[in-house]
């Protein structure tokens, strides 16, 4: 690190977005969209999953009671408050059973911090899923968390 040349980080200082929304004079309308939609989306199903009734999670039958977890994170990825975005999605076998993704608590300085603190979440959600899978004898009482990728 002797020979290194400093180089100054090309992060924006200053917060992008708008100021702060002005709220509208009278609210009525909106409301009345918006409870129309829901009544819509309630009592005509069709319309909410037009060319999407056919997509979905399929559950199959699955011998294997090996636990995969993948988890990965997104670094400074909100450019207004710079706040990182973690995902982890969890299997059984070969069914997806718990998929979780959410911005982290705090800002992190580097890419790896945000990877630390997405794996930190991540080690805590798979120990508790293992647990509870036991605790429904989902998985057989034992010391080792069987297979975790």
């Amino acid at each position: 690190m002797v020979d290194c040349k400093a180089l100054a980080t090309l992060v924006s200082l200053t917060r992008v977005g708008r100021d702060d929304p002005i709220p509208y004079a009278d609210p009525t309308p909106y409301r009345s969209l918006a409870g129309a939609l829901q009544y819509l989306t309630i009592t005509r199903p069709d319309l909410s999953f037009v060319g999407t009734i056919h997509l979905g999670l399929c559950f199959c039958k699955s011998t294997s009671v090996a636990i995969h977890a993948f988890s990965d994170s997104d670094w400074a990825g909100d450019p207004v408050d710079r706040k990182s975005t973690s995902g982890l999605a969890m299997f059984l076998g070969q069914n997806l059973v718990s998929w979780v993704c959410r911005k982290q608590r705090t800002v992190a300085r580097s890419s790896t911090e945000a990877e630390y603190k997405a794996l930190a979440d991540f080690s805590a959600e798979v120990t508790w899923l293992v647990s509870l899978f036991t605790e429904v004898w989902l998985l057989p009482l034992r010391a080792g968390f069987g297979v975790i990728t």
